[in-house]
């Protein structure tokens, strides 16, 4: 494997769900909350920890779609970028824990479509982008650990 490659999937892991050094990571950052937990908002119109995490799960999702040149409309949650969480507050609990799933899935696959790339892969421009899949991947583990830590913040703001 690409010397790059390898370190890129080192970070997306460590941001998502590897243990590091700086703390919580996006998935430890929801580990353990309940739906109630997740859908509380710290004021009006503004975003609840689902959301985000529903949003996170979107990001990695264009991510890979533009690691592989697939069309968009695929999610698969109708909209794009900010999704209302939760839907339906009777059926919450299972509403979240899929959810979560589908952020999980959506990292399983980003972190394929990154393992099958090569060094010469890295410096082109993702599809549909004017920056370099090297940009993207790289982004799209600071985004994985801005949201951690507004996770984090929203955890203390409700306690």
């Amino acid at each position: 494997m690409d010397p790059g490659v390898a370190l890129l999937l080192h970070d997306i892991d460590r941001a998502f769900d590897k243990k590091s050094w700086h703390g919580t990571n996006l998935r430890g950052s929801l580990r353990r909350l309940t739906a109630a937990q997740a859908a509380w908002r710290p004021g009006e119109a503004r975003h609840n920890i689902w959301e985000i995490a529903v949003h996170c799960a979107y990001w990695k999702y264009a991510v890979w779609r533009r690691l592989r040149g697939e069309p968009r409309g695929s999610f698969p949650i109708e909209g794009s970028n900010w999704f209302a969480r939760p839907i339906d507050a009777a059926e919450s609990d299972k509403a979240w824990k899929a959810d979560v799933a589908l952020l999980s899935e959506m990292h399983t696959r980003l972190r394929e479509a990154v393992a099958g790339l090569g060094a010469k892969d890295l410096s082109a421009l993702a599809k549909g982008s004017n920056l370099s899949n090297l940009e993207i991947i790289a982004g799209i583990a600071a985004h994985d650990l801005y949201h951690a830590g507004q996770i984090q913040l929203l955890k203390r703001l409700r306690a």
